[in-house]
């Protein structure tokens, strides 16, 4: 069991940081899983990420797989704040207080400046490439033990964020197992579309950033891209 303090509760998206603000609270690391997959909680990304040893340790851990298309840098606090020039203090510090006075104090101007800094910034970054093989690989067994790659495999069919991205355009019934990320003029979605009569499944990934088109927009694109796809594998000769 983790203890959740006051300096765990990140900005952006979940509920960790709006419902459990006060003292008191410990999950495990299935129930944060389950946060940070399903929902996209930032708090339990963050905390999980630290429980792995931190940015350095995942990188390396891609890089021993032999993915070279993927890195992590920082935790989400800290990306997030970046995306929007914010300076924080110490991470022992921190708490929602410290990130709303810190993000405030940015004027309209200097958060348009950090912005394009950010999208240029290749921080935390990855190609559709790699997260496809990071995802076949999954699904065939190769990264983790069986019992992990079945349960990992399971939260992701269970995510609840971006009903209308990959799986927008798919037939009701199709399973996906997949993770959305989303941030300002960000819009991704990956995952594995199993394919109907049990032909297989495809691992797809749809990475999308700096546009200036509505969230809807840029989802009906992702859809669009799945369905492609999802199409070209279910009627090919």
């Amino acid at each position: 069991m983790l203890d959740v303090t006051a300096a765990d509760l990140h900005p952006g998206s979940g509920t960790l940081s709006p419902l459990l603000a006060q003292p008191g609270v410990s999950l495990s690391i299935r129930n944060l899983m389950e946060l940070m997959l399903r929902i996209s909680d930032n708090s339990a990304t963050d905390m999980l990420l630290a429980r792995a040893g931190g940015s350095e340790a995942v990188t390396a851990r891609m890089r021993a797989l032999g993915i070279d298309g993927i890195r992590v840098d920082r935790p989400t606090a800290l990306l997030i704040a970046d995306r929007y020039g914010a300076a924080l203090p110490a991470p022992e510090t921190w708490t929602l207080d410290v990130f709303d006075e810190a993000f405030s104090a940015r004027s309209e101007d200097e958060r348009a400046a950090s912005a394009i800094e950010f999208d240029l910034d290749p921080r935390d970054t990855a190609t559709p490439n790699a997260f496809a093989e990071l995802l076949a690989r999954l699904h065939r067994g190769e990264l983790v033990s069986e019992d992990s790659t079945a349960l990992l495999l399971d939260i992701m069919e269970r995510c609840l964020t971006g009903e209308n991205r990959l799986k927008g355009l798919l037939p009701a019934d199709t399973v996906v197992a997949h993770k959305t990320g989303s941030l300002a003029g960000t819009a991704n979605d990956v995952g594995i579309m199993a394919l109907p009569d049990s032909a297989g499944h495809v691992a797809i990934a749809v990475l999308m950033k700096s546009s200036d088109r509505s969230g809807t927009d840029r989802a009906r694109a992702i859809a669009e891209i799945a369905r492609a796809a999802y199409d070209y594998f279910v009627f090919q000769p």
